[in-house]
């Protein structure tokens, strides 16, 4: 087991990237996607079952942790890994973007957002330094910069001056970091849609020097071409030799797209909320269970499938227990979910090794166009 953090690339077929991420709580293999535990859990799904989709690594939210339970209480009972049983690598985010998307009355200053909880209205401040401790104090394996995420559409004075904080915040993180054998730090590119200002961005990352790299100020709301024109030239903005994270992505042909260009990391809440609100993703597109032509269909999800939805349980099961509210619904439909990534993740990593990444993407898009199977 190695005692530091490190990544190698193993081959690449065009843009698209193979390797892994090595840490002292396990291998990370990439391109990789990340379930999102926002308060210490995958919803509806235990610990084992979200490494038995082959999930290698857990996304943890430092905004919903500070306000509950608290990064010092975790700490003191043993840090995250041990708070929520599960003993492989953790990345937390800043809160940076939660801050911004969720709390209230929140003020902006050089120094950092002082904001009132969503949860009860008290106070809370965020600083790049206070990042770093909560970060710290919960253990996780890949810590992430604090920074400021403006929404998009914005203006381009508006993304300059908040890209520019964001790389002084970045600084800040650098320094309060200090020296974590094991531990990653990660810096987080912004710029929005603006090849010069993303250009600014990565240079002032490169300079101040980090572990990882992330893709941030995306998904959020400019749309998949808009999004896929700045992946376009953004990860080569980037060092080749570390891994490149594209934050709060995505969709299943969101995912194959950034991979195409670069990406070696992801995450996204959506398997797991969609499973909870019946909506399924298969190699031939997405469903919704709740449709009144799954009823009486006793075939499984998608018959290609490991998970236990697909092997032990019909449509028809699914839809009835989803139409009753029962637990099981979300905790099966989740499950799926989340097995069809892990399966989209390594169908990538295979085809890259071997060449063929080109021919994957052809059949990826071939087989959801033909849409789900016939109704009964």
């Amino acid at each position: 087991m190695t005692e530091r953090f490190s990544f190698r690339l193993d081959a690449t077929d065009g843009r698209a990237r193979t390797g892994a991420i090595d840490t002292p709580r396990g291998r990370i293999r990439t391109p990789a996607f990340m379930p999102v535990g926002t308060a210490a859990t995958v919803k509806a799904m235990l610990p084992e079952n979200v490494r038995a989709t082959g999930a290698d690594v857990l996304l943890g939210n430092t905004y919903h942790l500070m306000l509950r339970p608290t990064a010092e209480r975790i700490d003191r009972l043993g840090g995250l890994h041990r708070f929520m049983n599960w003993d492989r690598p953790i990345l937390t985010d800043s809160g940076g973007f939660q801050v911004m998307s969720l709390a209230g009355l929140r003020r902006l200053t050089e120094e950092g957002v002082t904001f009132k909880s969503h949860i009860d209205g008290s106070k809370h401040e965020l600083t790049p330094e206070r990042s770093m401790e909560i970060q710290r104090l919960l253990g996780s394996d890949i810590v992430m910069c604090f920074d400021e995420c403006p929404a998009l559409p914005a203006d381009r004075d508006r993304i300059a001056r908040s890209m520019r904080l964001s790389m002084r915040w970045a600084a800040r993180s650098r320094a309060a970091f200090g020296d974590r054998p094991g531990h990653a730090l990660f810096g987080i590119q912004q710029g929005g849609l603006e090849h010069d200002l993303r250009a600014e961005s990565a240079e002032a990352l490169r300079e101040i020097g980090f572990e990882g790299y992330a893709v941030g100020g995306l998904a959020v709301g400019e749309g998949q071409e808009a999004m896929f024109g700045v992946l376009d030239f953004a990860t080569d903005q980037l060092p080749e030799n570390k891994p490149r994270y594209l934050m709060g992505v995505g969709k299943p042909d969101d995912i194959v797209g950034a991979v195409a260009r670069g990406i070696d990391m992801m995450d996204c809440v959506l398997p797991s909320r969609s499973g909870r609100t019946g909506q399924v993703f298969t190699r031939h597109g997405q469903l919704n269970i709740k449709n009144a032509r799954h009823m009486d269909d006793p075939r499984p999800l998608d018959e290609a499938c490991s998970c236990p939805a697909c092997r032990n349980y019909s449509r028809a099961y699914l839809h009835h227990v989803f139409r009753s509210q029962e637990i099981i619904s979300s905790m099966l439909l989740t499950w799926h979910n989340l097995q069809f990534y892990q399966d989209l993740m390594a169908g990538m990593r295979a085809a890259i090794a071997e060449g063929r990444f080109a021919a994957w993407q052809s059949e990826f898009h071939a087989a959801r166009e033909q849409g789900d199977i016939d109704p009964m």
